[in-house]
């Protein structure tokens, strides 16, 4: 699967004073996905998942120490049923340990996002970086059935989050 880590990254890195973004980099090359540096302190990355494709947004605050961190979903929520998704959302998030699940109120996008502080440290290690993504692509393809049986099936968000669980507890 096409959003699985590669433990391909070459050289060692020195964990002091980087900026985990350099670290995120060379994790995305390894994976040859496309990506764009738009400045020191964001990367944009594209991964494609088995549901649909994602967009991970990555900032880097050096002055709080936090490693600020988004994939979207390629696929938005018709306002009719931003609600319905809203109440999805709030179903999954209780059964994650990290991170939350979302919906943009003005584009409809779902959204999964997660705050890293690095606080006492002067990075982060390539092995955090890697669960980081790994764990939000994993979240995003278990919530991505469920989302669809909402949106596309017309089924509630609880019995859509029992369908989903299911076929994943069967996929095992």
């Amino acid at each position: 699967e096409d959003y699985r880590r590669m433990s391909l990254i070459s050289e060692e890195f020195s964990e002091s004073n980087l900026n985990p973004l350099d670290l995120l980099e060379e994790l995305v090359l390894a994976n040859e996905w496309p990506f764009d540096r738009a400045s020191e302190d964001e990367l944009v990355v594209e991964a494609n998942g088995r549901w649909c494709d994602y967009r991970l947004f990555f900032v880097w605050r050096e002055d709080l120490n936090a490693l600020y961190f988004t994939t979207v979903f390629d696929s938005r929520v018709a306002e009719e049923k931003r609600l319905e998704v809203v109440e999805l959302t709030a179903l999954v998030n209780e059964k994650l340990w990290l991170g939350h699940f979302e919906v943009g109120s003005e584009d409809g996008l779902p959204l999964y996002r997660y705050t890293m502080l690095a606080r006492g440290r002067n990075s982060v290690s390539i092995e955090q970086l890697e669960d980081l993504v790994d764990i939000a692509l994993l979240e995003c393809e278990r919530f991505y059935p469920a989302l669809q049986f909402v949106v596309w099936a017309g089924r509630t968000p609880n019995d859509a989050i029992a369908s989903a669980m299911m076929e994943t507890m069967g996929e095992a």
